[in-house]
């Protein structure tokens, strides 16, 4: 059975909505914000795909942006199933939606018929829900979890330096969410905003089984020896490899976990395993 090494967290947008970049700031305070950054950069999926192929990753999971309006969520989710159908095998596709939106039931149940198997990266603050709010997020919790469909969430870490995307997001919401919504997977990127640290609570690490943590934006925030501290804190089996292409190279993540000091089994469930069991990838 051959180890197939997931990208957890790839960021695709269309050719037309680079074209139209300014446009769609217009339209959007949050992708105005993220995409007006210095560093910020933009991938088609043939670039995602180059990528890929460059720093050995074999499957990817994509999606689009997470706009406030469920009119532009659609379009971004219309793009993701066209090229998860052109790249079958290499790309597991999410979709983007409001919770607080109409047809938001419909739109999941057309993403699930398109091939998309998730919904994420959702940005609370961007999107204007609380996570803690059940009025705000029951809705699409119950339909994800008769799914079996994991959320991707976006969740910062609440001290340190400024950037943007950076928000007023807190742990406590994030666990409130977990806490109302048992059955839902849930990945948390960013690391979770540092919330994998009180799994150590023995009744966090209950409210907490379904919860799962990406690494995007690592090397931006942490040195390698993160991946001793998850292991010392009993969650390197909830880790999943994400590196938010375009924003950085999968290969500056492969680069941190060789110099993690981890023995070869634990780096192979980060790079892959852990994702195929959430995503349920064949792996022969």
């Amino acid at each position: 059975m051959r180890q197939l090494t997931v990208d957890c967290h790839v960021h695709l947008t269309a050719p037309e909505v680079i074209a139209a970049v300014e446009r769609y700031r217009g339209m959007d305070h949050y992708f105005n914000l993220l995409t007006s950054s210095p560093k910020n950069k933009f991938a088609t999926a043939e670039d995602t795909i180059a990528e890929m192929d460059r720093a050995g990753i074999d499957v990817a999971v994509v999606f689009g942006f997470a706009f406030k309006d469920m009119g532009l969520c659609q379009e971004t989710n219309n793009y993701v199933m066209a090229m998860t159908k052109r790249y079958t095998g290499r790309f597991i596709g999410l979709a983007c939606v409001n919770p607080l939106a109409g047809g938001l039931e419909a739109e999941l149940e057309r993403c699930r018929a398109g091939g998309l198997a998730g919904v994420g990266e959702l940005f609370p603050e961007g999107q204007g829900f609380d996570l803690a709010r059940q009025e705000d997020m029951g809705e699409l919790a119950g339909l994800c979890s008769e799914l079996q469909w994991p959320v991707l969430v976006h969740l910062n870490e609440p001290v340190g330096h400024f950037y943007p995307g950076k928000t007023k997001t807190t742990l406590p919401q994030a666990c409130t969410f977990a806490e109302n919504n048992p059955k839902l997977k849930i990945i948390l990127a960013h690391w979770g905003g540092g919330l994998w640290v009180y799994e150590l609570m023995p009744e966090l690490k209950r409210t907490l089984a379904n919860v799962y943590y990406d690494t995007a934006a690592s090397p931006f925030l942490y040195t390698p020896v993160i991946y001793q501290a998850v292991k010392a804190a009993g969650v390197l089996d909830k880790i999943l490899l994400g590196s938010d292409f375009p924003l950085l190279s999968p290969q500056r993540y492969l680069e941190d976990l060789a110099a993690s000091g981890l023995p070869d089994a634990e780096i192979a469930s980060v790079k892959g395993l852990n994702a195929t069991r959430i995503f349920g990838m064949q792996t022969s």
